[in-house]
């Protein structure tokens, strides 16, 4: 499996905040104890500790790490060297770096990366990972918030990219609820987008099911939304998009809400199957 350095970075950031939490330190407490033994009164305070262990950073130096460790008395030298290994590992560019700001912060298609299970609901259109060159660029120019045809072919080129995922030989579980509106919409790339539904739904780690408009209000009219779990020890991430703003979900409780919120539309959306004869049916009108 290639390395994602996003969930690199979120298991040190997670690994620092716990080993605090676990000796009952407040983040002020460490920070002037850092300020202290560091020698260096404007190289800490609370809120660089707490973008630390929220990862929110763009390149974490080994000094920092080490200070932390030193105060919160971890000193054998394997466990040292694992968080070492860590911070090595999360100061490096994952490929979507090279397409800029065409992905946003990045993180999401890092976590998408390394994810082993990938669920998402989608309500306006279909799921990035399923689209068509063709659709994606059509989705890319609707939504007005982009600029030149330059732009426009390097997000579509990055968001073909993320596809690679698929590739992995140990590719994601991938299930798609995807609400029947998203399939109505109409673009003039439809038809083959629809045909790649098709083909790509065949494939034994890919689930498609619709939520057909006739179930009427559901559990997820809020918007769409994507759960992502990963191999131990890193935990699920819940992730959304409001207004061009990415959120990322990861309490326990918050896991917990949209899990029971994806398996309410998925009990109420078409069987694959089903979902298979409703897309040909679509296909078929056009």
């Amino acid at each position: 499996m290639a390395s994602s350095p996003t969930l690199r970075r979120r298991r040190l950031s997670r690994l620092l905040r716990e080993a605090r939490e676990q000796r009952g330190y407040t983040a002020k407490w460490v920070a002037n104890e850092a300020k202290l033994r560091s020698g260096r009164p404007r190289g800490w305070s609370e809120s660089k500790l707490t973008r630390l262990e929220v990862g929110d950073w763009k390149r974490l130096r080994t000094d920092d790490v080490n200070m932390l460790l030193d105060i919160y008395d971890i000193d054998a030298p394997e466990e040292r060297a694992a968080y070492a290994a860590l911070a090595k590992e999360a100061n490096q560019k994952g490929w979507w770096a090279s397409f800029g700001d065409a992905l946003g912060s990045g993180q999401f298609v890092g976590l998408e990366a390394e994810a082993s299970v990938i669920r998402t609901f989608e309500s306006m259109t279909v799921p990035g990972l399923l689209q068509t060159e063709d659709y994606a660029r059509a989705v890319i120019r609707g939504n007005g918030l982009v600029g030149d045809e330059a732009d426009i072919d390097r997000r579509v080129q990055a968001r073909m990219f993320r596809k690679q995922v698929f590739m992995r030989s140990d590719a994601p579980s991938y299930w798609a609820v995807i609400d029947e509106a998203a399939l109505l919409r109409m673009t003039p790339e439809l038809s083959g987008q629809l045909e790649h539904l098709l083909e790509v739904g065949s494939r034994p780690n890919v689930g498609i099911q619709v939520l057909p408009l006739s179930k009427g209000p559901h559990a997820a009219m809020t918007g769409q939304f994507v759960i992502m779990d990963f191999p131990l020890p890193d935990h699920p991430v819940v992730y959304l998009e409001v207004m061009s703003e990415e959120i990322y979900l990861e309490k326990p409780e918050e896991i917990r809400r949209y899990q029971h919120i994806y398996d309410y539309v998925q009990a109420e959306a078409l069987s694959p199957d089903e979902s298979r004869e409703l897309i040909r049916n679509r296909l078929t009108s056009l």
